[in-house]
């Protein structure tokens, strides 16, 4: 079912002797699925027997060599298999613009900014506070920032698949998981960088004015370790914002979808079209922090 052998003009041998196993398609499906999706099944079964090797090479060419959208060839295909149906649309070949700016880029946005939105928040809520506790004790903050850098060199398809095995589940789950488990090191370790940059004499000057810890920690540590915590933040979501595009392929949505379907593809231009978005997010994201960082210098020039 190749795309290239009807434009090629070759030929399929027939395997008389039966040597090699038959290519079908099949369905595999939980056992509940025909009584909680009866439409879905429906529509599943009424496929049945439709799709012979002639057509899925003509779909398969569609999609590789003419650059047709899957949606387009699956709508033409039912609508050629019902008796009322329409013929198909000539096929006109996508350029890259069209790849580039086509109907699911603010769907991939979306999905693609809320990966990386939710998994840098929770790792700022988990991050900070546990560089602040582990702060004061050298050896244990060693050992986290230790184990956090661990963390970040396990191989990203390695970590998905890890945390698949382990919540049973594919999708937006694992990848917010691991996406937030590679966004700790970042913020952990310039929330820490930041505070031991804190110099000493400010430290006693808030203890000479009668300043509980807490109370130290909040008017006199943190603020002047923010401008390094979000350095540290900024550098999470530029990782976040990269290692997104992989989540794609346990489903997990975003840009990463157009870099795996021209992967399968061979399709250049849909790689691009899945890589500049993904780029000029990360791009925008540096002018957001450029933007607060400049906000942050003038507010503390101000009288």
């Amino acid at each position: 079912t190749d795309a290239k052998i009807d434009h090629l003009g070759l030929r399929v041998l027939e395997d008389d002797k039966k040597y090699f196993p038959r290519y079908d398609a099949v369905v595999l499906y939980k056992l509940d699925l025909p009584a909680r999706l009866p439409k879905a099944w429906a529509a599943l079964q009424a496929l049945e027997g439709k799709v012979d090797e002639h057509a899925m090479i003509a779909m398969n060419a569609r999609a590789e060599l003419q650059s047709v959208p899957f949606d387009v060839i699956a709508r033409d295909f039912i609508a050629s298999t019902k008796k009322d149906g329409k013929a198909q649309p000539p096929d006109t070949k996508r350029g890259f613009v069209a790849k580039l700016f086509g109907p699911d880029l603010w769907q991939l946005a979306r999905q693609h900014l809320l990966l990386v939105a939710v998994s840098v928040g929770v790792a700022i809520l988990i991050g900070v506070p546990l560089a602040i506790l582990v702060f004061p004790h050298v050896r244990l903050r060693a050992l986290v920032l230790g184990f956090a850098g661990v963390l970040q060199t396990v191989p990203s398809l390695a970590l998905l698949a890890v945390l698949i095995s382990m919540l049973g589940a594919i999708g937006a789950l694992p990848a917010l998981i691991a996406l937030t488990l590679y966004s700790l090191l970042p913020i952990m370790r310039n929330t820490v960088t930041g505070l031991s940059e804190v110099p000493n004499g400010l430290r006693l000057a808030g203890t000479a004015l009668g300043m509980t810890p807490p109370q130290s920690l909040q008017l006199v540590l943190l603020p002047l370790a923010l401008p390094t915590l979000l350095a540290g933040v900024r550098t999470a979501t530029a990782i976040a914002i990269g290692t997104a595009t992989i989540a794609a392929f346990i489903g997990a949505g975003g840009f990463g979808e157009r870099i795996v379907t021209g992967l399968a593809l061979n399709d250049r231009e849909l790689l691009l079209a899945g890589a500049l978005p993904a780029a000029a997010m990360a791009l925008l994201s540096e002018g957001v922090f450029e933007l607060v960082e400049y906000l942050m210098r003038r507010r503390r020039r101000a009288p």
